[in-house]
């Protein structure tokens, strides 16, 4: 999306016509790039991986009769190959020469020229380590701790950090294995750590003809696992002579290779010894670059065609003005991990206001797919000064609303963030998060018997209606029936913590709710009166006290943000080990009949796989579990099923069907009998009235891309500059 504005306000501009061609794959097929480009050609299966197949590629060039190739952040960005390939089909590649990105964009040979033109240089292997072997005898003279890299690496990826031979021998395969199948090359090098240090870059534009401009310098050092956060420009622990200096070290690399394009410089910088150590050129647009943008009111990626056209940067050089600050908003769930939770997006309202920019290339109905990155946003604050535009970020943050159907976003954990005293006073460093975090810091519990209570009386309703609708259909046949009580005893599962939430409606809008911790005898109790905005956005206020809620749920899992605080509730579903994101069977371990005991290390052996639904049975805690087969058995409610039927003993003893509503209609006593699950039994459980209402948005928001697209197909323009898929590498 960001070159189809950059194209569309060049053709308002000048009146000359250019038409955009996009490539992508079928998990792209509804991106809104794809949407908004004059003509999409399909590259394939994204699993294929076409965007690094260059035979593909050149296809995809000369059937489209692309004039230009803009690669933005893509794959395909940093790979000479590529521009060598752009060239031989006569398509002008909007970056730099094959030649430029060579000596620049590998890792080895930017930091053989750094030294040369006087930039400094940490301790390093002054080239590749070929083995592992190498790289243990290497290891040993640059010193632990040290950092092993891909010369092709990015985004966190192909990068680790080592601090004995031990963890060499761990790492040094797996990370040129996964350099080789991200970038395409798994060669490695050596450098040594630099503790305690802030993550600096400086952008330049080059027009290839002798004139390089150091626009500005950002500070990226809140980053996790070497994966950028939060970003700044301009830094606030360098003084302007250090600025000047940095500028000056970028500029000369940049024309010492005759540098045609946009490129970022990055160091690593010590404040307590004030030294700089050059870290890489990144031969290519960043994910951040909108924050010089803002900051210095100049257009990047219209400067990357102007000069790929032969143009000339002219004039004076940009100057950087107040300060704007980044935040990466990501489809990712910092309680598992920060693992990817892909899935489709049901709900995305976007912050504005003056000082807001907002970069994005989903929109309601995209798909997050597991097969790229996982951002979803960029979202940009402007202000006169830095603590403006961290108040101008907090509210941008706090007014943004993603639901991602099955997934959840890091936005409650950037909002902690941003109140972070170390970020607030800008002491942190690239390494602070993952210390804190290691120390179990940085994981909020605010809100949390909140949003309990929020779930409980969502699950409260849906079975009241579920009853409601059982009392009409029973009451045709002349002998209506309802299992509806007055009362609901829930099991819930919050951060690895069961917990019991019971509920009881007392008026149309009106609740009493106990929330205990299922080993704890204390019980919180209010009285909560709900009012409700839309399906997912409302308000509750509990014992007087309102908070704003949105809530998102799919199947068993309820994802609740009170007041900006995201908690991921899960109903206990009797044993039911689902996988948070797509994956391949890789072992069985049990079979039917086995005793699983509580913490059994074969319980966890098996990776599901969710795309077909596939279920694993895990213990409840402190529960003993046996696998039966049974054929036929109580069926539930009243429904016959055809195989077996699945009964799980849950931790409060109540005996459940597959729908994890207590068996035969009516509410049994506790019982201590193992579970009795059925081999090869498959079932759905009914979709509740949140994702019903979800589908049929995404059929409503699907039908209108399809008009969307017929419209934009009747376009003839004579122009084409072909922007690449943007799946962003950090």
């Amino acid at each position: 999306m960001r070159l189809i504005h950059a194209v569309r306000e060049l053709a308002a501009e000048s009146g000359e016509r250019i038409e955009t061609v996009a490539l992508y794959t079928d998990v792209d097929k509804s991106a809104p790039f794809v949407r908004e480009a004059d003509l999409a050609y399909n590259l394939g299966l994204a699993a294929d991986r076409p965007y690094l197949n260059l035979e593909v590629l050149e296809t995809a060039l000369v059937e489209t009769k692309a004039d230009a190739a803009w690669v933005g952040w893509g794959f395909v960005a940093e790979i000479p190959e590529f521009a060598e390939l752009c060239e031989k089909v006569g398509v002008t590649f909007v970056g730099p020469s094959a030649e430029a990105m060579r000596k620049l964009g590998d890792k080895i040979g930017s930091k053989l020229i750094a030294e040369e033109v006087g930039v400094p240089v940490a301790p390093w292997s002054r080239g590749a380590v070929d083995n592992l072997e190498h790289a243990l005898k290497v290891a040993e003279e640059v010193t632990y701790p040290l950092m092993l890299k891909a010369t092709a690496g990015g985004g966190g990826r192909g990068i680790r950090k080592i601090t004995s031979p031990a963890e060499m021998e761990e790492n040094f395969e797996r990370t040129s294995l996964e350099a080789a199948r991200a970038f395409g090359s798994g060669v490695m090098f050596l450098e040594r750590l630099v503790t305690g240090a802030r993550h600096v870059e400086v952008q330049v534009i080059a027009d290839g003809q002798g004139t390089a401009w150091a626009l500005g310098v950002r500070d990226c050092s809140v980053q996790r696992r070497n994966q950028k956060i939060i970003e700044e420009s301009a830094s606030c622990v360098l003084e302007p002579h250090q600025v000047d200096e940095l500028k000056s070290s970028a500029e000369r690399l940049a024309n010492a290779v005759g540098y045609r394009g946009a490129c970022t410089v990055e160091f690593l910088y010590h404040p307590g010894e004030k030294l700089f150590a050059f870290l890489e050129v990144n031969t290519r647009l960043q994910v951040e670059h909108p924050i010089t943008e803002i900051t210095t009111s100049f257009d990047l990626v219209k400067a990357q065609l102007h000069v790929a056209g032969g143009g000339k940067l002219e004039g004076s050089k940009p100057v950087e003005q107040g300060h704007a600050v980044e935040a990466r908003l990501n489809a990712e769930d910092p309680d598992r991990d920060f693992a990817p939770c892909p899935g489709t997006i049901v709900r995305l309202e976007l912050p504005a206001g003056p000082g807001i920019r907002v970069d994005t290339g989903v929109a309601e109905g995209s798909q997050i797919p597991a097969d790229f990155d996982s951002m979803i946003a960029k979202i940009i604050a402007y202000g006169r000064t830095r603590d403006e535009a961290l108040g101008k970020l907090r509210r941008a943050m706090a007014e943004t609303t993603v639901i991602i159907e099955g997934g959840t976003t890091n936005k409650s954990f950037v909002l902690d963030l941003l109140d972070e005293p170390a970020v607030i006073d800008g002491s942190c460093d690239t390494s602070w998060i993952d210390r804190v975090r290691a120390e179990g810091g940085l994981i909020s519990h605010r809100h949390s018997a909140i949003a309990l209570a929020a779930a409980g009386i969502e699950v409260y309703e849906d079975e009241e209606q579920l009853n409601r609708a059982q009392l009409l259909v029973s009451a045709r046949g002349g002998q209506p029936r309802t299992n509806h009580e007055g009362a609901s005893k829930l099991e819930f599962v919050l951060r690895g913590q069961p917990y019991v939430v019971n509920v009881a409606r007392t008026g149309s809008a009106k609740y009493r709710v106990g929330v205990s911790a299922a080993d704890s005898d204390v019980v919180l109790t209010g009285d909560v009166d709900v009012e409700r905005f839309d399906h997912h956005v409302g308000q509750i206020t509990v014992n007087g006290t309102r908070f704003r809620v949105v809530t998102g749920t799919h199947g068993p899992v309820h994802q609740v943000e009170v007041d900006g605080v995201t908690h991921r509730v899960t109903r206990d579903e009797g044993g039911v080990l689902r996988s948070p994101m797509p994956a391949l069977v890789v072992a069985t371990p049990l079979a039917v009949g086995a005793e699983v005991e509580a913490g059994a290390p074969g319980a966890a052996g098996a990776v599901p796989r969710p795309a077909a639904g596939a279920q694993r049975r895990r213990r409840h805690a402190g529960a003993r579990r046996r696998c039966v087969a049974e054929a036929g058995g109580d069926r539930g409610r009243g429904r016959r099923r055809r195989g077996a039927e699945v009964r799980v003993v849950g931790r409060a003893g109540a005996a459940r069907t597959a729908h994890g509503r207590p068996a035969g209609g009516a509410r049994r006593p506790r019982s201590r009998r193992p579970a009795r699950v059925a081999a090869g039994l498959r079932h759905h459980r009914r979709r509740d009235r949140a994702s019903a209402l979800e589908l049929h948005g995404r059929a409503r928001g699907a039908a209108g891309a399809a008009a969307g697209r017929r419209g934009r197909a009747a376009q003839h323009l004579r122009r084409r500059v072909r922007p690449l898929p943007q799946p962003s590498r950090r």
